[in-house]
């Protein structure tokens, strides 16, 4: 025979697990319960609008003069380079993304040159190079971005505004320009660098060529779990 306090116990254990939900009201053991699904990770913007924060201008060597004017950031013509890099807190150099706005103000190269990480390696993403039109990515096996396969010819407007995102991940690069996918380069095998002449914007930095550029909105984000499997775009 059980003692009544014996069966309190038993009650009030048996409360607890249905509430912990480790049985159902049943007695059966209950199902475990489903994880919920992983939130998005959160951008984070790496440009406050109003002053280079976090930024070093670049010394490249005959650079023109950058400033800040109503949120951007205006990187004027120099002798050939001009541009900045990130001397903020560290960060990842793999699994992640960067994304911002772009615009060639005036001069015919490259308005947008993105310095990059990929794991130990550096490449630049170039946005508007070699006179003008050529996207792509440089260098890869040794060769620049009109050499390889991640070229591409595209015409930009002078004074507009162009959405650039890149994403890195463990065995892929990507990119894309106002949605439209531009890159997409399976890292098995090959080899990324950077051109000599850009290697001071690392580890991330972003540079105009003879061109008067602005460069608004940066944004950067790590990637999901299922983000960094290397899923094929259609260019």
């Amino acid at each position: 025979m059980t003692s009544p306090s014996l069966f309190r116990l038993s009650v009030l254990c048996l409360g607890a697990a249905c509430c912990s939900g480790l049985i159902d009201a049943r007695g059966f053991a209950a199902e475990p319960a489903v994880a919920e699904k992983a939130k998005p990770t959160a951008w984070r913007a790496l440009f406050d609008e109003k002053t280079l924060k976090n930024w070093t201008i670049t010394e490249f060597g005959g650079e023109g003069e950058v400033t800040v004017e109503d949120g951007v950031i205006v990187m004027q013509q120099g002798a050939e380079l001009t541009g900045v890099h990130w001397s903020g807190t560290p960060l990842p150099k793999v699994n992640y993304e960067i994304e911002l706005e772009a615009q060639r103000i005036d001069g015919s190269d490259f308005f947008c040159g993105i310095v990059f990480p990929a794991k130990e390696e550096y490449c630049s993403f170039v946005v508007g190079g070699w006179g003008g039109g050529v996207v792509g990515l440089s260098s890869v096996d040794g060769l620049y971005a009109t050499e390889n396969e991640t070229a591409t010819f595209q015409s930009f407007e002078a004074k507009k505004w162009y959405r650039i995102r890149l994403r890195v991940g463990e065995s892929f690069v990507q990119a894309w320009i106002d949605d439209k996918p531009v890159i997409d380069l399976d890292l098995t095998n090959r080899k990324l660098s950077v051109h000599p002449a850009v290697a001071l914007s690392k580890p991330l930095g972003i540079s105009c060529f003879s061109t008067v550029s602005g460069v608004r909105k940066i944004r950067f984000r790590e990637l999901e779990e299922a983000e960094r499997e290397h899923k094929r775009l259609k260019i």
